[in-house]
């Protein structure tokens, strides 16, 4: 009988289940995925979670209470830092255990620790603790992650021209492919910003991809801009950022604002992120300067659909007035 692998659809599920799912594939490992977050996942979740967490960290207990019952193990790593002398944030180093000590009845937690401060080569012995679960051949274990990484790279590129190809992650559109007719059909650009599992998680953001989309806005993301943009505006900081999503988001947005490659922002936050507290006022900073439209949209599991519709809808509206008005004055929601 295989064995099967359950990987949850929260966190850090968009920016690398991919990776995962083609490495336990290539070992022979059978692997099943959570659903997409609904109702039942986020009641399970806030359940089964202490009240002090975030939204995502809900969630994401949600879809390990959905799996505990339908598989072998249930892969969650122990991100520490995926960048040479940056960190990721708390919660993701703690989830692993946060959740044994939350959820009863689970099956074995496969929890790699990612730990690429000193060296990205620390990342074979993440791979091999994981593989060793299912076999003892090291080669085989090195090669089915060689091969999945080169997908994976693969992947990056495609998001890199603005392609999401696998349905995990909300965006696919070959709307989204770079055509100067296409794009000429876009009302305005926005830069849709956030931490992934903020941005991608249709349930928990209230759909907020197709709201834009449907209005005729073109949706750029952080994945879609080049990393050495990123870390050339980052570097330009007063000090230099820690942590690796924080560079991601802060510098996307510093690059599209300078490059005026986009027509507003809307960044979606968690409450009571900490990371979020500090980047949202470096962003809404950079904005204010270049006279950049800006709103904040901040969401947990009591936040209504109304609200956010009405946010979204006159930001929109304030967009359009601002491109006909004469002054071009700046607009924020």
């Amino acid at each position: 009988m295989n064995q099967i692998v359950g990987i949850p659809r929260g966190m850090l599920y968009y920016d690398y289940y991919l990776l995962w799912k083609e490495f336990f594939n290539n070992l022979g490992i059978e692997v099943i995925t959570s659903p997409k977050t609904n109702k039942d996942i986020l009641n399970a979740g806030v359940h089964n979670c202490v009240d002090e967490a975030c939204l995502p960290v809900k969630v994401f207990h949600g879809h390990v209470d959905y799996l505990k019952d339908k598989v072998d193990y249930i892969f969650i790593p122990k991100f520490i830092s995926i960048y040479n002398k940056e960190y990721c944030c708390p919660k993701h180093l703690g989830l692993p255990d946060m959740v044994k000590h939350n959820i009863d009845g689970l099956p074995e937690i496969i929890a790699p620790e990612i730990n690429l401060k000193k060296s990205s080569k620390d990342l074979k012995k993440s791979v091999f603790y994981t593989g060793k679960y299912f076999t003892r051949n090291s080669k085989k274990i090195s090669a089915a992650f060689d091969k999945a990484y080169k997908q994976f790279l693969e992947y990056n590129e495609l998001i890199s021209i603005g392609v999401i190809p696998i349905s995990a992650v909300g965006l696919y559109d070959e709307m989204n492919l770079k055509n100067k007719i296409q794009i000429e059909q876009y009302k305005a650009k926005i830069l849709l910003l956030g931490h992934s599992y903020n941005i991608y998680d249709e349930y928990i953001n209230m759909n907020i991809v197709n709201k834009l989309k449907k209005s005729g806005i073109k949706i750029i993301t952080a994945e879609m801009v080049e990393e050495e943009k990123i870390r050339y505006c980052t570097s330009k900081l007063p000090k230099r950022m820690f942590w690796t999503h924080g560079q991601k988001i802060v510098g996307s947005a510093f690059a599209l604002i300078e490059e005026k490659e986009i027509d507003g922002i809307i960044y979606v936050s968690s409450f009571g992120c900490g990371l979020d507290s500090v980047l949202i006022e470096f962003v809404e900073r950079k904005a204010k300067e270049f006279k950049m439209p800006f709103t904040l949209l901040t969401i947990d599991e009591q936040t209504g659909e109304a609200g956010v519709n009405t946010r979204v809808e006159a930001f929109l509206d304030m967009l359009e007035w601002r491109d006909k008005n004469e002054d071009n004055i700046s607009t924020y929601g």
